[in-house]
């Protein structure tokens, strides 16, 4: 705190400044503001813990978790960053009747306060407005916006992710069409549908067939076995039976004949597929009854008419027609017979070689449906991906539902003076500390820590006097502090008895120090001289009341400024200082002072160290130096300056004398101390 002050004086016009410029704003603030009213509602994300499961049957199972929180991902910033959106906040702007208060969005956007009520699923959503209705509507607007920006999220992540899938589908859906084809073809062409039942079903067709082959070659051979007994009682082949009977001119019975033969035919093929119950069969079996019927009418008939012209054959014993007709109905059923066994033994001998076949067409049917059920699998997923976008759109962009409607608060807010004054104190106390350190770190003032690192003796530390005039300041010619810099300058082997006294920069005390010392040395009886080398300022002569205007003078004569203390001025009339000085001119000076009045110490009291390089040429002429410095006046990088160039000129350093801190003295006092406190 006590380094504050001073930096807050010696920095008082920028601080004086940025309160004006604090004020000004602050006025203008109180002037423009006006109360505000505030709306506020609660949304509400339902169902975060739902886990959804449901099953599409071939299609697969879809998953759905809800919202999901973590700590990376928190689903609530991402509704509020929706609501607060440029394109969510525009769209209320455009509906709002004060819009044309607002040309940019984003001061727009400042009526709106989305945020996320911790440790919840809730979003407080608050809208401010000149008045409370209009807080409201703003308030409503935002919140209808929200609702339909969320399904229209929804809708395009599910469109994209469709979209994204449909190339995908579409070529599984291809090749399970093509793997659907061949296994059909494959079908088709084979037969073969399901190898076990199928082979099941032959072998029970072989079976069939082989018996019913025996029970028909054993119908043929009686049905032969008769027509050979008949032929060998008549005499008659079976031909020229047929012949005598003029059959084979008869185009009735031979067409008879052949349907016959046809239907024996598709009657074998039948029975080998169906069994004797099947209608196909007794169908087939009618109608063979039929034509042997109608086969039997024409025999009759031929019969008939053949028996006009015969006459009994003693030989047989009976009517011969009668025989001929029995004759080549055997012949013509043993025959029938005989087709009908040769072409169920084709089907057996085909039932076979097919059975045998069996295994590599079953090899290639498991090959075509396993692939038909990997194409199948595919298809479903990817069906089921898609359904599954679907429903994480959802789980995205979940379901959002009002908690509380918006209601109006019961007072304004902002364009209270108070908070406006209190805002003024503060920005002006925050920001004046802050302008005061960061102008103060650009130039910091000098610290006792500053002083340590230098490691330069301090011999002394003096309090402030006003001035060292008798008259201004009475207490210079009895202070301790300068008995004790003079003690221990006193110690200090000089040459020449010379020594100069400077500073970093003007205003630390060197001109009070120098006279002070010579004070305090004087009163140890020494003569002192005393140099005004300060050519620019000349505080030593002004301060004492020296004309300085006759400066030819002053060079070449000390004047008497107090018994056995003399004054010289340095000031060349024609040449600068620094030329003064390297000419030699500045040390004769001393010389002849110091050789016509035997001073026993020269202190020259130069300028500045850091202002001007004068000082440094002194110090050819006088090598040791006594630093005055004042804490509260003195910088940081004047003085590290100061030091540097001192060393780099090897100038000898006596010591520091701190000026302007006050001491505290103890109860014991010197006798003339003690006057002149009485």
């Amino acid at each position: 705190m006590n380094m504050l002050i001073p930096i807050a004086l010696r920095h008082w016009k920028p601080l004086l400044a940025l309160n004006l410029f604090v004020v000004v704003i602050a006025g203008y603030a109180m002037i423009t503001s006006k109360p505000k009213w505030q709306a506020k509602a609660q949304l509400i994300v339902p169902n975060s813990s739902s886990d959804l499961n449901a099953n599409l049957g071939k299609l697969g199972n879809v998953n759905d978790q809800g919202v999901q929180f973590s700590q990376q991902l928190n689903p609530l910033n991402i509704l509020s960053s929706i609501i607060k959106s440029n394109e969510a906040i525009n769209r209320v702007r455009e509906s709002d009747p004060e819009k044309d208060e607002y040309p940019r969005l984003d001061l727009y956007q400042d009526l709106f306060e989305v945020s996320p009520e911790g440790e919840s699923t809730i979003i407080s959503i608050m809208a401010q407005g000149s008045t409370p209705e209009l807080a409201e509507q703003r308030t409503k607007a935002l919140i209808d916006v929200f609702q339909q920006r969320l399904n229209e999220l929804r809708q395009n992540n599910a469109q994209q992710r469709s979209q994204f899938l449909e190339k995908e589908v579409q070529q599984a859906l291809d090749n399970y069409k093509k793997a659907q084809t061949a296994l059909a073809k494959f079908k088709n062409s084979s037969g073969l549908v399901s190898s076990e039942t199928q082979a099941n079903e032959i072998t029970k067709s072989i079976s069939g067939l082989k018996t019913l082959q025996a029970q028909t070659l054993s119908q043929a051979q009686s049905r032969k076995q008769e027509a050979a007994v008949l032929s060998a009682k008549l005499g008659l082949t079976p031909v020229k039976a047929v012949q005598s009977l003029k059959l084979k001119e008869n185009k009735d019975y031979q067409y008879i004949q052949q349907k016959i033969t046809e239907i024996e035919v598709a009657l074998a093929d039948t029975q080998t597929k169906y069994l004797p119950s099947h209608p196909t069969v007794i169908s087939l079996l009618e109608q063979r009854q039929k034509l042997v019927n109608i086969q039997q009418q024409t025999l009759n008939q031929a019969a008939t008419e053949k028996t006009r012209n015969l006459v009994v054959d003693n030989k047989i014993g009976e009517d011969s027609a009668s025989l001929i007709q029995q004759l080549i109905i055997a012949e013509s059923q043993a025959s029938g017979l005989q087709t009908q066994a040769n072409y169920l033994g084709s089907q057996i001998n085909r039932f076979i070689a097919e059975l045998n076949a069996f295994p590599i067409k079953q090899a290639r049917l498991n090959a075509l449906q396993q692939q038909l059920d990997i194409a199948e699998g595919v298809y479903n997923g990817v069906v089921a991906r898609i359904k599954e976008s679907q429903l994480n759109a959802f789980s995205a962009y979940p379901s959002v539902q009002v908690l509380d409607a918006p209601r109006i608060g019961s007072k304004p807010i902002g364009g209270g003076k108070r908070i406006i004054a209190l805002g003024v104190i503060l920005a002006s106390g925050f920001g004046s500390i802050a302008l005061a350190l960061w102008l103060e770190s650009r130039n910091p003032l000098l610290s006792t820590r500053d002083l340590q690192t230098v490691n330069i003796p301090v011999l002394i530390s003096i309090p402030r006097f006003k001035n060292f005039l008798p008259n201004n300041d009475p207490r210079l010619d009895t202070a301790i502090e300068y008995q004790r810099l003079a003690s221990a300058i006193s110690m200090i082997s000089l040459p020449n008895n010379r020594l100069l006294i400077s500073s970093a920069t003007q205003g630390e005390g060197k001109t009070t120090v120098t006279m002070g010392l010579a004070i305090a040395l004087n009163s140890l009886g020494f003569r002192i001289l005393v140099v005004d080398a300060d050519v620019h300022k000349n505080q030593l002569s002004k301060r004492l009341g020296i004309n300085i205007n006759n400066s030819q003078e002053l060079e070449s004569t000390p004047i008497s400024v107090r018994p056995n203390i003399d004054l010289q001025r340095i000031m060349p009339a024609s040449e600068n200082i620094n030329k003064f000085i390297a000419r030699g001119s500045f040390e004769k000076a001393l010389n002849l002072a110091q050789t016509h009045n035997k001073y026993d110490y020269v202190l020259i009291d130069s300028p500045p160290l850091s202002l001007t390089n004068e000082a440094l040429f002194m110090t050819q002429v006088v090598n040791n130096v006594l630093l005055v410095v004042s804490p509260g006046n003195s910088y940081r990088n004047p003085f590290n300056d100061s030091i540097n160039q001192l060393k780099r000129h090897q100038t000898q350093i006596v010591g520091l004398v701190v000026n302007g801190v006050e001491t505290q003295h103890e109860g014991y006092l010197y006798e003339q101390q003690i006057t002149e406190v009485g």
